[in-house]
């Protein structure tokens, strides 16, 4: 069966859809091909990619990127995970679209290990959505 492709879309690519991208990869086991990009990309932020290394998922070569930078990929799933890219998300022809807004840790304030903790949290949030949307949706594919 060929792989489910997802794009995660937020505005700067820097952390939730970073680490969307990571957690989909490592929970699909390769039943899953995952893109991420930004509406006005910022770099990876490195708490994303500490808290993210923590549970053993390596996305520090991951990248961020618009979304132009993804021609020609047909998407079976576009999500976006926060509502400023939902609003301005551009259309991606045949795709199916979900949008889940998640907290933005990257903009909290406060000591390293209180960021870092907002982190974990939206890490944790992401992957317990991800393992009960994507995963039953592979499984329900696969016996189609």
């Amino acid at each position: 069966m060929k792989k489910i492709k997802v794009l995660f879309i937020c505005t700067h690519n820097s952390v939730r859809s970073q680490m969307a991208e990571g957690l989909l990869k490592s929970l699909g086991k390769g039943k899953f091909e995952t893109y991420s990009a930004g509406t006005h990309p910022a770099g990876v932020n490195p708490d994303a990619i500490k808290v993210m290394a923590e549970i053993g998922i390596d996305i520090s070569n991951q990248y961020s990127k618009s979304i132009e930078q993804l021609p020609g990929i047909d998407f079976d799933w576009v999500v976006t995970v926060c509502d400023h890219a939902k609003e301005v998300c551009p259309f991606f022809p045949g795709e199916n679209v979900i949008h889940k807004s998640f907290y933005d840790p990257g903009t909290f304030i406060g000591t390293e290990e209180e960021r870092l903790t907002e982190f974990r949290r939206v890490r944790d949030e992401i992957k317990d959505w991800l393992k009960n949307v994507f995963i039953p949706t592979y499984e329900r594919r696969r016996d189609e």
